[in-house]
């Protein structure tokens, strides 16, 4: 069977066509990308990270991505919860990040919303962002029960769930900020809590 929307590398590979012809994008989509990522400090990088890409391509943060783990202390939760505003002069001279002043006081900000989450509860961020993993893969295009159906293109993947809308709103109200509901889904997505390689691509199941 043919699908669209698949992208074949020089590897012979069927890849989501999101990836084109990039290697390491191509590497994220095999390694990364839908992997069930856990605990409270990869979450809050996932989080973060997704929150500067919003209105940018992907590719242009993962690009960044070993700049803004340096910035911004790999992301060690009490480190950036600590961050001044010196701070953000400091990273808004930084070239190697998404300089938007906006967005490096959220990250921040969110930092803090962490701390006092994981001073309550350790794993309050993992559990929080897990609790709204779907209870089922059912696609919209699934056949009756059939729970592993895929999406065959990519106009056919949605951009917001009503997971990722629920889950937006739980972070909203505990002072999180960059938050919506698309970037949740493509958090959701990235972080191995929804499955949405097309089917044809050889790490679809």
């Amino acid at each position: 069977m043919a699908y669209k929307d698949l992208e074949i590398g020089e590897d012979g590979l069927a890849r989501c066509g999101w990836v084109g012809t990039d290697s390491e994008y191509m590497r994220y989509h095999d390694e990364e990308w839908g992997v069930k990522l856990l605990g409270d400090q990869k979450l809050f990088e996932k989080l973060s990270l997704e929150a500067f890409q919003a209105g940018l391509s992907w590719i242009t943060i993962l690009k960044r991505r070993p700049g803004f783990r340096e910035a911004f202390s790999d992301f060690n939760i009490d480190a950036v919860a600590s961050f001044t505003d010196d701070d953000v002069e400091r990273l808004m001279l930084d070239e190697r990040i998404i300089r938007n002043r906006a967005k490096i006081v959220a990250t921040i900000e969110n930092a803090k919303v962490t701390k006092n989450l994981l001073e309550q509860s350790a794993g309050a961020l993992h559990d929080l962002i897990w609790s709204f993993q779907p209870m089922s893969r059912q696609r919209a295009n699934s056949c009756a029960g059939d729970e592993h159906a895929r999406y065959a293109t990519l106009a056919e993947v949605p951009a917001v769930t009503t997971e990722s809308e629920q889950l937006s709103k739980a972070l909203k109200k505990l002072g999180f900020k960059f938050v919506g509901a698309t970037t949740m889904y493509a958090l959701m997505q990235s972080a191995g809590l929804v499955d949405d390689h097309l089917a044809g691509c050889h790490l679809a199941n």
